[in-house]
């Protein structure tokens, strides 16, 4: 994009200043420029929400990450400080419901009782269960097992942020870093990313095909659950659902795997 920011200088003229400077005002340049984008992420976050997650919580939320993205994105990698900046902001809106310890009590139960049975019956199976099987596992009739997943759909939090740790859990690695892939790492390190990357986008390739698009569509297209539901022509509330399975069977299948080679 080369469009003029202040009427002088094209924005990737001020990343440029700004790698060498880290000048307040352009800095300020930028947070005004993409403000938008962070209600952007806090609104297409807060339909998955629960009704006491207030929006502007969320936004606020959501600035800590784009000063974070601001302050380290790289101009010199070929990646879109649009695309970097959507990641950070989404992983600061999750960290800090994480630490706030919003999920209910009850919800957080049943989601971990989902996510442990998917991971000893997809253990055993060696491919990914059904839903059929994952309720009778769960002493469930299917459809009480899909009002069970409505139930934890708002509580079920999967971004390409969420963190793995490497070696002694000195090293944070996520899926948003490795955008980065810093040179001052040692190539030690550089190569665990790698391979924890590998495993990660491993891992999402194996699910079932339209757990899988909703994945895909939803974290890299960038889409809402709505406009998946009207490219995949099913309910908005569908889509919420097939997310949900997702992130449980994602988070079950990278448990059974981090056991082996973390």
């Amino acid at each position: 994009m080369a469009n003029s920011l202040n009427g002088q200088k094209t924005e990737e003229e001020l990343w440029v200043e700004f790698k060498k400077t880290k000048s307040l005002a352009i800095r300020d340049i930028f947070i005004r420029q993409y403000m938008p984008l962070v209600k952007y992420v806090a609104g297409k976050l807060s339909g998955g929400m629960p009704s006491n997650v207030d929006f502007d919580d969320l936004v606020s939320y959501g600035q800590f990450g784009l000063l974070d993205a601001i302050n380290k994105y790289d101009p010199d990698k070929n990646v879109k400080f649009k695309t970097y900046a959507v990641t950070r902001i989404r992983g600061a809106i999750y960290d800090e419901l994480r630490q706030l310890d919003w999920v209910p009590r009850s919800i957080r139960q049943k989601s971990r009782e989902i996510e442990n049975t998917i991971m000893r019956l997809e253990s055993n199976l060696g491919r990914p269960a059904s839903d059929a099987e994952i309720a009778g596992a769960m002493g469930l009739s299917e459809e009480e097992f899909q009002r069970t997943v409505m139930k934890v759909s708002g509580t079920s939090i999967l971004s390409l942020n969420d963190v793995w740790y490497s070696g002694d859990n000195s090293d944070r690695v996520s899926i948003g870093d490795t955008i980065e892939a810093p040179s001052s790492l040692n190539p030690d390190v550089i190569v665990e990313r790698e391979e924890v990357r590998r495993v990660i986008i491993d891992a999402i390739n194996d699910l079932p095909e339209k757990e899988k698009m909703v994945l895909v569509l939803y974290y890299h297209e960038d889409m809402t659950f709505k406009e998946i539901g009207q490219v995949l022509e099913v309910s908005e509330s569908r889509i919420s659902q097939l997310h949900t399975k997702a992130n449980l069977r994602l988070r079950a299948k990278l448990t059974n795997i981090r056991k082996g080679i973390i």
